[in-house]
């Protein structure tokens, strides 16, 4: 799987963000810190996750569109020659990303974008994007997903799913299947939803977290 395959599985930019505050809003809940989001990135909004090994993504929303980027450490790409970005990953991105490009929290210290994938998809396009004709092959020789886009994974199919075997895997809890369900659709955050996650979960800071983030806390 390379950024290709997930440019073709990412949803619209509407879904996309709320997949990623419901990623946020379930972190919170239950005691994680993989997933965060702020809607107040500067102008813009912003999504995140580190697993603090190295792996890690941004999804900014802009007013012109969206700009996706990511790392996968353990990737080749992730070390190419004097620390040069993969050739072709940024090729054909539009005039109105290239201030992501050289945002100094994405970026090492010598300014290069820290990056082994990138995607992007602008208000008036149809489809999301990757680097024009990114030649893959050396990376393949060490890696049978080369570029970590693989990442992105929960946030293109079924998400509850994804989340439950997420929370299993890192945090060792287990999820009731309908409560992950509640927050995947940006239901409203309630006590007896929280509850039905994370029995000790405090509601207050709950809600700072939901404004933070621009989940719902009541019903329309």
């Amino acid at each position: 799987m390379t950024v290709y395959d997930i440019a073709a599985q990412l949803p619209s930019i509407d879904v996309l963000r709320e997949r990623c505050k419901a990623l946020a809003m379930l972190d919170a809940i239950v005691g994680g810190d993989y997933y965060a989001y702020d809607r107040e990135w500067g102008e813009d909004e912003a999504a995140s996750m580190r697993n603090g090994s190295g792996e890690e993504y941004n999804v900014v929303f802009t007013a012109d569109g969206v700009f996706i980027r990511g790392i996968y450490h353990e990737s080749s790409m992730f070390t190419y020659t004097d620390g040069r970005l993969w050739p072709g990953l940024l090729g054909g991105l539009p005039e109105q990303f290239q201030a992501q490009v050289h945002e100094p929290a994405f970026c090492r210290q010598d300014g290069t974008l820290d990056a082994t994938f990138v995607l992007w998809r602008r208000t008036i396009d149809e489809r999301w994007h990757a680097g024009n004709d990114i030649d893959f092959s050396p990376a393949d020789d060490d890696e049978v997903d080369p570029d970590g886009s693989w990442l992105l994974d929960i946030l293109c199919n079924d998400i509850v799913s994804e989340y439950i075997e997420h929370a299993k895997d890192v945090y060792e809890i287990d999820l009731d299947p309908a409560a992950v369900e509640h927050f995947v659709a940006l239901r409203p955050l309630t006590d007896a939803a929280v509850r039905a996650l994370n029995p000790e979960a405090e509601l207050a800071d709950l809600r700072e977290k939901a404004e933070e983030y621009g989940y719902p806390t009541t019903a329309a």
